[in-house]
């Protein structure tokens, strides 16, 4: 899944820690819904998640927020659905692309 999303090879900086791009894609449908999904591999685990990538991943429709994914610094991993903070667990980074999807996929049917 993550082979066939366009990327660009890059490194940046979040919070003085080098980071590399492994992934930026964003998306607007015909009916104005935006989804965009960032990812970066970090040389620490961002806490209190395990493991070393930082991301956030939105699905916003009329500017509002209708699914996300992200590791904020002390949240860690976890997902907002139709306004609701659920826990994620955090696999890969192909895993994260494909329940984004599903869930904006689930959150379209509903909406």
């Amino acid at each position: 899944m993550l082979a066939n999303l366009p990327t660009s090879a890059s490194v940046g900086t979040i919070a003085n820690v080098k980071a590399e791009l492994i992934t930026r894609f964003k998306s607007v449908a015909e009916d104005g819904g935006v989804m965009e999904l960032v990812v970066w591999r970090v040389p620490r685990p961002v806490p209190p998640s395990g493991h070393c990538y930082k991301y956030r991943a939105i699905y916003a429709v009329d500017g509002v927020r209708v699914v996300g994914f992200d590791n904020e610094r002390g949240k860690g991993d976890h997902c907002h659905v139709h306004g609701r903070e659920l826990p994620y667990t955090f696999t890969t980074v192909d895993a994260l692309v494909e329940d984004f999807i599903a869930a904006v996929d689930a959150a379209r049917r509903t909406t």
